[in-house]
């Protein structure tokens, strides 16, 4: 795994890789080899007969759901390695294990950083799927993510709609919107900003990198709401006379520089413009009209980077689903604060379609 130091201190012991070896071509042509994808697994593969779940994560998560979706996994919660098979991999694109930016190009000791070719959410999707095959995953209960983690569910719900049972797509909608867009480039621009960002790296591969922190700080403005800062920060002040967001968003943004890649970032972002469930498959509306699973798909209340009407409308056009708020004053990060609430969603949907499975097996017996 060739990945900087600061970057492999970053991920589990209980994470696994997977090489696919030979050629891995993507959504526009452009061709990947050996590529690499890293990934973690809980409860036994036996359960997967049944109850084999994907959880997908969100633009700077990792494999590590236990780290940035706590109280997710465990006994008796939502996903229980008792009775589940979760599988959550690091998505193409990205740097924790996964070939990305910071991976060596074949046959060198020369990371690919700004070279590493486009990508999009359809790849991400077709390299786990890769790994499912890999694992013996035919089937799969539930998908569910937040965020850029909902885009690979919903692309998996109309990419392998035979092996998917159900989607939870939670804070996202199924096309990025102008406002996505234009909020990324800013951050990007950031990046780009940096004096020691030099064509598409920095000339000094050890953090702090000032550029990935700005974008780092506008995005945590988007990602919380003006409730949430006025309730967690009012207008205090600091003994040295900076207010108390200040100080936040800063060390929000020097946390970032020294877990996160600033090449995966650009990477990744630009992925999340390719997402429009409608590219290439017909009028929006209508391919939502096909996604026949059963879908539970959630809004946060304050969200102002996915508003719910997004949702709202993924609900309304998708023929199997239930549209459900999860009330938050923290903005789209909400359903990383308000598990509990969410997770009980979860569970409330995932024993409704066991129901409903369960009353299709017994009309359909014969008298």
């Amino acid at each position: 795994m060739s990945l900087p130091e600061y970057l492999q201190e970053q991920i589990s012991d209980a994470t696994h890789f997977l090489r696919v070896p030979g050629d891995f071509s993507l959504e526009n042509g452009s061709v990947l080899r050996d590529v690499e994808i890293a990934y973690r697994t809980w409860g036994e593969i036996a359960n997967a007969q049944e109850h084999a779940i994907l959880i997908c994560h969100a633009l700077t998560g990792s494999a590590d759901v236990d780290a940035w979706w706590p109280g997710i996994i465990g006994p008796g919660k939502t996903f229980d390695p008792a009775r589940d098979f979760v599988v959550c991999a690091n998505i193409l694109g990205s740097c924790y294990g996964s070939t990305g930016p910071v991976s060596h190009k074949p046959g060198t000791c020369e990371p690919y950083r700004g070279d590493f070719p486009r990508i999009s959410i359809r790849d991400m999707v077709q390299l786990e799927r890769l790994l499912l095959d890999e694992l013996g995953v035919e089937k799969l209960e539930l998908v569910t993510g937040p965020s850029l983690g909902g885009m690979q569910a919903l692309e998996w719900s109309l990419m392998y709609p035979e092996r998917v049972g159900s989607i939870v797509p939670i804070g996202v909608g199924g096309q990025h919107s102008a406002w996505c867009i234009g909020i990324s480039e800013a951050q990007r621009a950031a990046i780009a900003a940096d004096p020691n960002w030099n064509d598409g790296f920095y000339t000094d591969d050890a953090p702090p990198h000032r550029g990935l922190a700005a974008a780092r700080m506008m995005a945590v403005c988007t990602y919380r709401s003006w409730e949430s800062f006025r309730q967690r920060f009012g207008r205090n002040e600091r003994e040295d006379g900076e207010y108390q967001v200040q100080s936040y968003l800063q060390h929000q943004g020097e946390k970032i520089t020294g877990r996160f890649d600033a090449n995966s970032y650009v990477c990744l972002t630009h992925a999340m413009h390719t997402h429009d469930l409608g590219r290439g498959r017909g009028s929006y509306p209508e391919v939502l009209s096909t996604i026949t699973q059963p879908a539970l798909v959630v809004s946060v209340s304050s969200d102002a980077l996915y508003p719910p009407e997004e949702q709202k409308f993924l609900a309304d056009h998708m023929p199997n689903a239930r549209y459900e708020i999860l009330h938050s004053v923290h903005g789209h990060d909400g359903f990383l604060i308000e598990t509990e609430a969410l997770g009980e969603m979860i569970a409330q949907f995932r024993r409704s379609s066991a129901d409903s499975a369960r009353l299709k097996v017994v009309n359909a017996e014969p008298l």
